[in-house]
């Protein structure tokens, strides 16, 4: 029984929040809650992140497509440095081509013809994904370029006068870094406050025992009764309106696989038929060598 009342309690104190997709389209970029943005980017790239503002991405400006399944926002911190950020609901076969090609733009399109190369800032790639991308059974990925030597197999590192220039210690620093975040694959069990946040992502619940950077200002910032009526409408309809496009994509997929299967079953009781028909002419012409 005082299992049962503990339970019950817990539940009562973790509150559903707004979902972190539409908190990025509509609360996060109100320079008031900042400070959300900021500890979730603090704890993935572990160390203090500053944010200067928040944008649309560069790829986002030709992709009208996805509108409840996907957002994609872009963040300059205090230093000039760049991180996009995707947020995506339903699978894409090219998501991994999408990633490089948001930070190929972003990169283009930040330097103006004419500017020394060093302008060319410091590019992370940041995707929140819900769905299972490629093979692999951690939660959290992390990419960056390295320059390795063929011989010696030492790491590349930049001169005195790069490092104190460009604040980076091996050449691959320069390079843009990308995350991975695979929510599905998280097993709810917070290890970190990495982990607390990504608890956030699958489950909008932000439980009282978490002490994550920016989870308080979340508690507060994303908290569902605050919104206005009209904007809980909207929010609301937002959310159905997601859940509705992942269902007939699942739909659509597990029609796909029957008709596949269907299909499967057609050519295979074709080609028994066809192989009956084979062995029934050649045992007749069998029969009339043997004569």
């Amino acid at each position: 029984m005082q299992k049962k009342i503990s339970k019950i309690t817990a539940m009562k104190n973790e509150r559903v929040l707004i979902s972190f997709d539409y908190a990025l389209k509509r609360l996060l970029r109100n320079k008031a809650n900042y400070a959300v943005l900021e500890g979730f980017l603090s704890e993935l790239l572990m160390r203090d992140i500053v944010v200067k503002s928040i944008g649309e991405s560069e790829s986002n400006k030709e992709h009208a497509r996805d509108k409840y399944n996907r957002v994609d926002v872009l963040v300059e911190d205090a230093s000039g440095e760049i991180l996009l950020i995707e947020l995506q609901f339903s699978i894409e076969m090219d998501f991994l081509h999408r990633m490089l090609y948001g930070v190929s733009k972003s990169l283009t399109e930040r330097i103006t013809q004419g500017e020394e190369y060093l302008e060319v800032k410091k590019i992370y790639s940041i995707n929140i994904v819900y769905f299972d991308l490629g093979q692999g059974e951690d939660y959290v990925y992390h990419g960056k370029t390295h320059f390795k030597g063929l011989h010696r197999h030492d790491e590349l590192r930049l001169s005195k006068a790069q490092r104190e220039t460009f604040g980076k210690d091996v050449a691959g620093d320069i390079y843009p870094e990308y995350y991975i975040l695979k929510i599905n694959n998280f097993d709810d069990v917070a290890k970190d406050t990495l982990d607390e946040w990504i608890y956030f992502f699958k489950h909008n619940i932000i439980k009282d025992e978490f002490k994550a950077k920016g989870l308080n200002k979340a508690r507060e910032a994303l908290d569902r009764d605050k919104l206005t009526p009209e904007e809980r409408r909207t929010y609301d309809y937002l959310q159905t309106q997601r859940s509705h496009d992942l269902s007939m994509i699942a739909s659509s997929k597990l029609e796909g696989r029957i008709e596949g299967r269907e299909e499967g079953r057609k050519e295979g009781r074709e080609e028994r038929e066809k192989l009956a028909k084979d062995l029934e002419a050649a045992l007749a012409e069998l029969a009339r060598l043997k004569k």
